[in-house]
């Protein structure tokens, strides 16, 4: 996974980033497992339905719990992590436990709330998102999106209880609970898609939250955190938590705005044309995933330390060593995934009711994507420390940028290369972003060694 001659120069003295790698390793491997299961549930789901009308309407459908999921819930993890770390790391567990169950109670009342609205704005925002939809298929997809947004809540849950296990270095177990989601959705297609057709991906799919919530609270109430939904008051910390939640919330709107819009732009063009855009994507999500969401996840928790005490020549070196390693595992994937891009979708997809046009249209949006991937994965590194030093003002202007780009992008690249320009659009703003993230991290990166906390 990670070339042997470079690390043994890397990480020669370094114990923390050795604990990185660890750490980055058994994600990775763990995330390979559940990527494996989760290609053989696009396989099944490829089969069963297709680039059909009723697949469309379920990733329309789905699209919006996804991103009420990062906003909400992903934007408190990387508010609270760092501040969860400096209070257990300087005043204790049994304060860490309360600011822990007053964020708990915060984001599950947000994510309520956000669940309430999307419910009564649905027939108001889905003909937007979806306006080239005919009108069963628009009847379907909110039908659909009601009865998936119980899973913004479950699953937020799920993963505000995996950020606070990876803060004890726990990551295996943690990133192999979601499984459960992929294994039940292939038995649900298989068994049950005859009977009850789309609806067969919906009831897999909550129940799979539900597994997966109940395996990570099981093993944080372990680890000595009790999943427990209880205000404490006002304290400094979580005027902190709140201070940076904020910020980083709008980030993510402003971020994920940008699958709102592609998604709606994707709409815009001939049918099927969402299916391709999600179906190419399946492949660069699983790279992502795996790479930036393992080195992300064990970065984490060792830059707030580090903040924490103020070891910044640890954060530089840090910081130094990862972004060449991501750069240096992650471009040779791009370049192998944009290379035999056909062949790929011909292997996985093509077959059942996906047949050889399908993969015509969707294999330049496969290598269209791919050419984001160094840039999004090294990037994370420089979020993931901009983060740690609470500059969240900075990630939300980042993302806000984001928007703009990929709105003017689509529009100018979708009209030369259709779907597949939406594609490249996205990979253009990640090269915008990590030149943001790039410049930012090492102007505000002070110089000096650790200091006493």
């Amino acid at each position: 996974m990670f070339p042997i001659p470079q690390l043994a120069r890397h990480f020669q003295g370094g114990s923390v980033n050795r604990r990185i790698l660890r750490a980055a390793a058994s994600v990775t491997a763990v995330g390979i497992l559940v990527k494996i299961v989760a290609t053989f549930k696009e396989f099944t789901v490829a089969g069963v339905y297709g680039r059909t009308d009723a697949m469309d309407a379920f990733l329309a459908a789905f699209l919006i719990p996804n991103l009420l999921i990062n906003l909400i819930s992903e934007s408190m993890n990387q508010a609270l992590v760092p501040t969860l770390v400096r209070v257990r790391e300087r005043e204790g567990h049994e304060r860490a436990q309360q600011l822990l169950s007053s964020s708990m109670l915060w984001v599950c009342l947000l994510l309520t709330v956000a669940i309430a609205v999307m419910a009564l704005a649905a027939r108001g925002f889905f003909p937007l998102i979806a306006s080239h939809f005919p009108p069963e298929k628009m009847e379907l997809a909110i039908r659909l999106f009601y009865a998936l947004l119980p899973v913004v809540l479950i699953t937020g849950i799920a993963t505000n209880c995996t950020a606070v296990l990876n803060t004890f270095d726990r990551f295996a177990w943690p990133a192999l609970a979601p499984v459960a989601t992929p294994v039940l959705i292939i038995l649900g297609a298989l068994t049950l898609s005859g009977r009850y057709g789309i609806w067969a991906m919906v009831y897999s799919t909550l129940a799979g939250a539900l597994v997966h919530a109940g395996a990570v609270a099981w093993m944080m109430d372990a680890r000595g955190y009790r999943f427990r939904l209880w205000w404490h008051g006002a304290t400094e910390a979580t005027r902190e938590v709140a201070g940076q939640y904020g910020p980083v919330l709008l980030s993510g709107v402003a971020a994920s705005g940008g699958l709102l819009v592609d998604q709606s732009m994707a709409a815009m063009l001939p049918a099927g044309s969402v299916s391709a855009l999600a179906y190419a994507n399946r492949f660069v999500s699983v790279v992502i995933t795996l790479l930036a969401g393992a080195v992300s996840s064990a970065v984490t928790p060792h830059f707030s330390r580090m903040i924490a005490h103020r070891d910044w020549a640890g954060c530089r070196h840090t910081l130094r060593t990862w972004v060449r390693l991501t750069a240096l595992v992650s471009t040779p994937i791009a370049l192998a995934l944009i290379a035999g891009s056909h062949w790929l979708i011909r292997l996985t997809f093509q077959h059942g009711v996906f047949g050889p046009r399908d993969t015509a249209l969707v294999t330049p949006v496969l290598a269209m994507y791919a050419i984001q991937i160094p840039f999004f994965v090294s990037s994370r590194v420089f979020y993931r420390f901009l983060v740690g030093l609470r500059r969240s003002d900075l990630i939300f202007y980042c993302g806000a940028l984001n928007l703009a780009l990929d709105i003017i992008l689509n529009l100018v690249l979708m009209r030369w290369y259709g779907v597949a320009g939406i594609a490249l659009a996205t990979s253009l703003w990640t090269v915008s972003t990590f030149v943001f993230l790039w410049y930012w991290t090492w102007k505000l990166l002070p110089e000096g060694t650790a200091e006493q906390a």
